[in-house]
């Protein structure tokens, strides 16, 4: 098995009952609901919503007060039109603008969202990634 890979993210919510409502706006559908936490199975891999207090207990710091983390998670899309409308649908499901899709330096498109819990999305188009049918992205080799 391959040291180099990740199979569960885990972001932490202020209100699990919101998450799951926003998410479910931008078309996600649980996997499995646990109460305290919720799963969505994406292409190959699980992300997870866990009420911050809960989190904490299950992390053996039970007093720790959690916040969002200084990282991005990322969408790619084939067409700046499809980074357009992620972007809108997130607003239109509650997300706070950050920045608004635009050409960008590194030759591609992209913006950025928060979701209600402050943890960040980019919504990109990179014109040197190609993505497989099902959205999943395997970096080409040097």
């Amino acid at each position: 098995m391959t040291p180099q890979r990740v199979t569960l993210i885990t972001l932490g919510v202020a209100d699990l009952e919101k998450s799951k409502a926003f998410y479910g706006a931008l078309g996600w559908t649980p996997t499995n609901d646990e109460g305290e936490v919720v799963f969505y199975q994406i292409n190959g891999m699980v992300l997870g919503f866990f009420g911050l207090g809960p989190l904490a207990k299950d992390q053996g710091r039970p007093d720790a007060k959690l916040g969002t983390g200084a990282m991005t998670l990322a969408q790619n899309f084939t067409t700046d039109a499809e980074v357009d409308a992620a972007y809108a649908l997130a607003l239109k499901a509650g997300a706070t603008a950050l920045k608004a899709p635009e050409k960008v330096f590194w030759g591609g498109y992209s913006g950025y969202y928060a979701d209600p819990d402050g943890h960040v999305w980019e919504v990109a188009q990179n014109p040197f990634w190609e993505l497989e049918e099902d959205g999943s992205l395997t970096l080409p080799t040097a």
